[in-house]
Order: structure tokens, then sequence, then C-alpha cells
């Protein structure tokens, strides 16, 4: 072979091996041609909810799914039971859940819980509604948000605002949706049976704790908000549990009737013991801070602001009866009215939303105490005799240094110090004598002759 020959073949060889890497090249980028990448297991986030609906709980719920979507989790479980909540932060949840690309399961559970009124909402608002084995759910009648009662006409445009909801969520979601309203207008309530065998059901499953619940959605086929079906994938899922945050859990801690009580009394003690003794700073700060919080928690709370007229009514009578007494008149007024206040405060259906009487009994009665007592020390405080400046001068005792003629003046001594001092109208006083203080003009005190001492008791 010639030199010529086998440079031809080693220019052939190098333009083929240069076409196949560009082959292998092109292979490789091509997206179809890509091996594919082994999954990992999936991911699950769980949040749970015990308490009312209201804003700290639509924040917990919004943040627990906005932390799912940016970890691209499989599937959100959010375990719920409540007795009820806002209607405005029930309808904030739904808009987080229907929006999120998560899919979302509402797991009312464990046993012997519910998940009424508001709870009932966003149960069948879920991408899977499920309910552990003696729950129920339902009870969605609206109420009024002070707790008092409304007029006919409100109530049924309420309910009727509301009942369209639930059938708007309910015809999306598939569900039934004649018992969807019936739960808002006529307040029905229904067991996991009742809802998983209805026609068309109200929920999907009955599953016993979350373990059972991830094993039985494995492989399920979800219809989303939007009409699009997602298979779930559970099998030894990872599951991430989102916690409420310290403030989030501070605030719906405060968001309980009995706490809200308690905020509400200890902060009026701190504001009237400030004002019966200004300057001390400290009751004064800590009574605005509880009464700050407790009114955040009135705004929360169905709250009927004639019982806590009522309190602050009574409260006001106490204080009365320690500047004008009245034999105790005013004084079991108060606590009648404060008593009133308390049982009238907040009225709900719910036990949850219910001051038991014990917890009525013994606020009111440290509350009417503590006022009382407070009271009786600012009113002995202002009888008590000054002891500084001009008027602690007044009846103090003195020597005279000098005689002090009527009319005119001289020197006497009175509690270690030498002041100037005028004898009252037609009185003579004479040196060494002694004089009780009964006018201050200035620096010159008006004096007379003391009385002598008394000798009743004094032995014959």
């Amino acid at each position: 072979m010639s030199i010529r020959q086998a440079r031809r073949r080693i220019r052939r060889v190098l333009r083929w091996g240069a076409a196949i890497w560009m082959l292998m090249l092109l292979a490789a980028a091509w997206p179809g041609a890509q091996p594919p990448e082994p999954e990992g297991r999936p991911l699950v986030y769980t949040t749970e909810v015990e308490a009312l609906i209201h804003p700290v709980s639509a924040e917990y719920i919004g943040q627990a799914l906005d932390a799912a979507d940016r970890a691209g989790a499989d599937l959100i479980v959010l375990i719920l039971r409540t007795p009820g909540g806002l209607v405005d932060s029930t309808r904030e949840i739904n808009t987080r859940i229907i929006e999120a690309e998560t899919p979302v399961v509402v797991y009312v559970g464990p046993s012997g819980t519910r998940a009424a009124s508001a709870g009932f909402l966003i149960t069948i608002a879920a991408d899977v509604a499920v309910m552990a084995p003696g729950t129920h759910i339902g009870a969605a009648h609206p109420v009024s948000g002070t707790g008092s009662g409304m007029d006919e006409t409100a109530a049924e445009k309420a309910a009727s605002d509301v009942a369209a909801y639930a059938r708007s969520i309910a015809s999306q979601r598939q569900r039934n949706v004649e018992l969807a309203e019936k739960a808002v207008t006529e307040s029905l309530s229904f067991t996991e049976r009742e809802a998983l065998e209805a026609e068309p059901p109200l929920i999907d499953l009955i599953a016993a704790d979350l373990d059972d619940l991830l094993n039985q959605i494995d492989g399920r086929e979800v219809r989303r908000w939007d009409g699009s079906l997602e298979v779930i994938r559970t099998a030894d899922a990872e599951i991430e549990a989102v916690e409420m945050t310290w403030r989030q859990r501070l605030l719906s801690a405060i968001a309980h009737p009995q706490i809200a009580v308690l905020l509400f009394s200890l902060g009026s003690l701190g504001l009237t013991i400030e004002l019966w003794n200004p300057g001390a700073a400290v009751p004064g700060i800590v009574g605005a801070v509880c009464l700050l919080l407790a009114f955040f928690a009135f705004q929360i709370l169905p709250i009927n602001y004639v019982g806590l007229l009522l309190i602050l009514f009574g409260m006001v009578l106490l204080v009365i009866e320690m500047f004008t007494p009245t034999y105790g008149l005013l004084a079991a007024s108060g606590i009648a009215s404060m008593l009133f206040g308390a049982v009238m405060l907040f009225d709900s259906p719910a036990p949850e939303l219910q001051l038991g009487w014990p917890f009525i009994l013994f606020t009111v009665l440290v509350l009417g105490l503590g006022t009382g007592a407070l009271a009786r020390l600012g009113v002995k405080a202002h009888q008590i005799r000054a002891v500084t400046g001009a008027d602690g001068m007044i009846r103090q005792e003195g020597l005279a240094i000098d005689p002090i003629p009527a009319g005119g003046r001289g020197r006497v001594s009175t509690r270690g110090e030498i002041w100037t001092a005028a004898t009252a109208p037609g009185e003579d006083i004479a040196g060494g004598e002694r004089v009780q203080v009964v006018a201050v003009q200035g620096m010159v005190l008006t004096v007379r002759r003391a009385a002598p001492p008394s000798e009743e008791g004094s032995e014959s």
C-alpha cells in the first residue's frame, strides 16, 4: 500500500469517526433519548388544624400549601377538626386549596372528632375528602359574627349566600350538591358512612389513620379543580409535617374564649391600678397589652357586645360603691351585671365557644374582689392626711421661742425647724409655750396655744 492510499484511509476513518461522534452528541441531546432517572420516594406534606377557623388558621394553611408547592410534594394532607369559624377565612382557605399545585387531601380525624360549619365547606372543597370512623361533618348554617341573633331577612340572605357557595364547590368537585345545600339551609350533619354512601357521595374515602389513608390513595387518579387528572403516588412516602410558627401558635391560643376573657380581666385591672396610682407604669403597660390582645381575640370570636358592655358596667358600679357607700347595693348590682355579661359574652351553640359556670363564677368573683379592693385602697389613700409640704404642717405642734403678741410675729420651733409665726387673732403666746400650727401662708405659720395634754385615765 502506498503512502497516498494510507493517508486516504486515515482521512476516511477520521471522517467516519467525526460523523459517529456527532451522531452520539445529537442522540445524547435529544430529550426522548435520555434514559429515565430513577425516581425517589414520594413526598407528602401534612398540616394539622384543631381550632376555630379564623385569619390565623387561614395564614397557617396557606403557608403549608406554599411550602408543599415549593418542595414539589406529591400530596399535602390537611388533618382537620374544628367546630367552625369565620366565613371569610373559610373562603380564603378554599381559594388557596383550589389554586394549589399540589393535590390536597382534607382528613377529618382522628375518630370522635368533627369538622362542622366552616370545616364542612373546607372538606368538600378538597381534591380528596377523607373521614375517620366515628367522625361527622355538616351543620354549616351561618350565624351572626357578633354571636347575637340576626333578623329574618339578614339570616335568609346569609344562608342563601353560603348555600350557593356550598353548591358551587360541590358541583365542581362532583360531590352531592343537594346534601351540601341542606348542610347549610337545614343545618344537617353527616356521619362518615352517610357521607360516603350518599349518591353521589360527599367524601371519597374512610381511613382509620394517616397510614391507612396513604395506603388507600396510592395510585389513585385524582381530578383537580380545572378538570385535569393526576395519579397520586404515596407508597413508602416521606412525610414532612408543617408546624405553626411561634407567632401563629400565640395568636391561635389567644383566640379562645377563656383566654380572651382572662386577658380582658387582667387588662381592666391593670389600667385601673394605673389610674389610681399614676406613674406606676408597669400595671398600665401590662394592662394595655392584655386589652389589645383581648380585643384582637374578640374580633375573631363571635362576641355579643351587650355582654361586654354589661361586664364594663358592673366594674363601674363596683368603683362607685367605694366612693358612695350604698350598703352593698351597687356592689351587688355590679357583680350581677358582670355575671350576666359573662354568660352572654359568647352566644354560640358550639361547646368550644361557651364559658362554663365554674369559670364564669371564679372569674367574676376574682374580678369583683380585685376591683373592689383596689377602689377601697384608693379611697383610703385620699383620706390619709398629708405629711409633707404645706398641708403636712397643719396641726403640727411646736414650741414658741419668742413671746408672740396678738397681731405680732415671733419665732417657733416645729419638726426640727425654726419658723416665723403669727398668732391667731386676739391671742397672746408666751415664750416657751406649746403651740399648734393652724395655717401656712408662704413662709409664715399661723399658730395658736396648744391644748393641754389630756389627763384622762391618769392615776390619782
